[in-house]
């Protein structure tokens, strides 16, 4: 990847590095699309076991790249239409990205920034992290990323703060449920780590199917259909072979085989 995107993997572990701290690490049609690819290769890497998303600088990532937003302008409807899927891909990719993503969150993270902490499945932020749904404020709508973010912290709270634009701290994001757990900034790395540590000690793909089970459930009501589908999956998972795997590395007292 270029230096926008640092992508380093060592061992299971897969750390993308956002790397433009002189825009804040705003995102651009390049950032995107680098984004986009690497979740995509890391999500069938079998040697990956956990992703995680951090940023250089003072700040996580303050959205979209205005800059980027004002040359564009003047494009046709299907050029901007273009560059819109193209965001909207990203945030897709790293949704559905089959590994755990853990997002380690630090100074300012505004619009696209929120979505893409919102997108990962596990986040922890610096007590000194702020963040913004303020692109009301352009006259424009959080649209790519509001799914996510609205899946995160629910449609109330996205009244409030995708209306108002308003700022809120790290400890009101901890509240809404944008992010995890808050550390002091220092103790970022150790808190990576801690979450790093406890993911791989799930099955692989556990996780996945995991991940999986969490999405059709809030796309489905509770019917007949659904208990269908839990009860195929969990018997699924039962008879697979790593399922078999974990059950009996319990019963022997040992750890089971996709333990790092």
């Amino acid at each position: 990847m270029t230096e926008a995107l640092h992508v380093k993997i060592s061992g299971a572990i897969a750390t993308l590095t956002l790397g433009r701290p002189e825009v804040h690490n705003a995102i651009d049609a390049q950032l995107a699309g680098n984004l986009t690819q690497a979740f995509q290769k890391i999500g069938v890497a079998e040697a990956v076991r956990v992703v995680v998303i951090q940023a250089r600088g003072p700040s996580f990532c303050a959205g979209i790249d205005l800059s980027w937003l004002q040359s564009t302008t003047d494009r046709d409807a299907a050029e901007i239409q273009r560059d819109a899927a193209q965001l909207a891909m990203m945030f897709d990719a790293i949704d559905r990205c089959p590994k755990p993503v853990v997002a380690m969150v630090q100074g300012a993270t505004l619009g696209g920034g929120a979505g893409l902490v919102a997108a990962a499945d596990i986040a922890i932020a610096a007590e000194e992290a702020s963040f913004a749904l303020s692109e009301v404020r352009l006259g424009l709508a959080p649209s790519l990323h509001a799914p996510y973010v609205a899946a995160a912290i629910g449609s109330r709270a996205c009244r409030r703060y995708m209306v108002t634009g308003e700022r809120f701290d790290a400890r009101e994001a901890l509240r809404l449920g944008l992010v995890h757990g808050i550390v002091a900034a220092d103790k970022l790395d150790a808190a990576r780590d801690h979450i790093v540590e406890a993911c791989l000690k799930g099955g692989p793909k556990a996780q996945a199917a995991a991940k999986e089970l969490i999405r059709v459930i809030d796309d489905s009501p509770m019917g007949p259909d659904l208990l269908r589908y839990t009860a195929t999956h969990f018997s699924d998972l039962r008879g697979s072979e790593e399922g078999r795997e974990g059950l009996a590395a319990f019963a022997e007292k040992r750890k089971p085989g996709w333990t790092v």
